[in-house]
């Protein structure tokens, strides 16, 4: 093809220019940024801080949320340990509704000794002591369906003896009432079926009573260290919105030249009201319920394990003169019932004599300085029913064990009315100590969350004053 004269035409390109042209990149384009979800408040909040009401703004409400977390935190807190304290009073203290183990233990105990007495005294059995077996196995069974109304669980430590006990007290009500229609006919085979009846108390139902009372014992125990812990967290943070506060307040006199200003002075007082009143309350709460502790709970325990004792040393008594050495211990060499009854007279002696260290007044200690003398004559007593029925008057013996007048009954009777008397004492000093305890908590939690409201709106007040200065 020909071209027109003058007319120049473009060389055409390499082949290596044309794909270095075709794949270079185009020019990058601007991109426009694109903000997050709060982009936005947080690109405001960054502007307000930058003026002095964007500011007074953000101190005024973290002031107000401070001061109320600090009342939820102090209510939280006091109400879980106002709980606890309650607890202590009137679920977990010794001798309540749902504490009885001691209770079932004694009343346990008492039944045995009152029906060995009962069999010793022949086949017309005193109207007496038969009332008392009575009303003790009742007062037992009564407190067992309580019990066992209140932890029906068997996976429980409380639950699985409850149930032993409430399975094995029928066997031994039918164990004694055999031993009784046996010896109401004179024959031998009930003095047999007593010692089983009472080898059944002795191996089976009295130890589930003691870890039942060992297992309340230690829901006690965690009941105190629940009403007594610190409340570390309200402290701390009160101590926080108090400092705030009076950051706060620093600024604001440094800025403006005032002293006062009445919102957040107004949240300052609050604050310090409530972190005084939980300091001092807690204190006082904590100093009480250590008192229950110290003077009466322990004595409590002493003076239970010092009458269940007594019980079970005249249950040993009086089997002694029923088996009259038929029962010999593990090594055959002494009676088992007398040996019994020596070491529970040991263990009582030394009870006692802690029980008298601990008591603090006169009313604590008179009592049981009277079981101590009760005990001296009843082992006096107890010796000279011995020497009498080793030497072959055992009808003599028999009135010195039983007898109404100068008896070793009637020391035993003496000693536990006395124990009663000194427990009554003890378990009215636990509960004047452990109500004190939960008072000492009474209305903080409540207080707290209104003068928290009432803080947070003097910070509130208080910032919105300064700010209707830039207006």
């Amino acid at each position: 093809m020909t071209h027109p004269p003058n007319v120049r035409t473009a060389p055409e390109p390499a082949p290596e220019l044309a794909r270095e042209r075709l794949s270079a990149p185009e020019p990058a384009r601007a991109l426009a940024p694109r903000g997050g979800a709060w982009s936005g408040p947080a690109e405001r909040l960054r502007t307000a801080a930058t003026t002095e009401p964007g500011r007074l703004r953000i101190i005024g409400a973290v002031l107000a949320l401070l001061v109320v977390a600090f009342g939820a935190v102090t209510a939280f807190e006091v109400h879980d340990r106002a709980a606890a304290a309650d607890d202590v009073v009137r679920h977990s203290r010794p001798e309540s509704a749902d504490a009885a183990a001691a209770a079932v233990y004694r009343s346990l105990a008492d039944a045995d000794a009152a029906a060995a007495s009962g069999f010793l005294a022949g086949a017309q059995e005193p109207r007496e002591v038969h009332e008392r077996y009575e009303k003790d196995i009742k007062e037992a069974s009564r407190l067992l369906v309580k019990a066992a109304a209140a932890d029906s669980d068997v996976s429980t430590a409380s639950g699985r003896e409850i149930t032993t006990l409430n399975e094995k007290l029928p066997e031994y009500t039918g164990l004694i009432e055999r031993a009784r229609a046996h010896n109401r006919q004179g024959l031998p085979l009930g003095g047999a079926y007593l010692r089983y009846a009472n080898q059944t108390m002795a191996t089976e139902l009295l130890p589930a009573a003691e870890r039942l009372y060992a297992a309340e014992t230690v829901r006690l125990d965690q009941d105190y260290s629940d009403a007594r812990a610190w409340p570390y967290v309200s402290l701390v943070l009160g101590v926080v919105v108090l400092g705030a506060l009076c950051w706060a307040q620093r600024r604001t006199y440094l800025r403006t030249n005032r002293v006062f200003n009445h919102g957040l002075l107004a949240a300052t007082a609050a604050t310090t009201v409530v972190l005084l009143w939980l300091a001092v309350g807690h204190t006082v709460s904590r100093s009480d319920l250590l008192d229950a502790r110290v003077h009466g709970q322990q004595s409590v325990d002493v003076l239970n394990r010092a009458r269940i004792s007594s019980l079970k040393a005249r249950a040993d008594e009086t089997l002694t003169v029923v088996a009259r050495g038929a029962v010999l211990t593990p090594d055959g060499k002494k009676d088992k019932y007398e040996n019994d009854y020596t070491t529970g007279m040991k263990g009582l002696g030394e009870q006692l004599s802690e029980a008298g260290k601990l008591a603090d007044d006169s009313q604590g200690k008179e009592p049981v300085a009277k079981a101590v003398t009760g005990v001296s004559e009843w082992r006096e007593r107890h010796r000279a029913a011995r020497l009498t029925d080793e030497n072959g008057d055992y009808d003599r013996a028999l009135k010195q064990v039983i007898g109404p007048r100068g008896s070793t009954g009637e020391s035993f009777d003496r000693v536990d009315a006395e124990l009663e008397k000194a427990l009554a004492h003890e378990r009215a000093e636990f509960t004047r100590f452990a109500e004190g305890g939960h008072g000492a908590l009474g209305g903080l939690p409540v207080g707290a969350a209104v003068l928290a409201v009432l803080g947070a709106a003097g910070a509130v007040v208080g910032v919105n004053r300064r700010l209707s200065e830039y207006r």
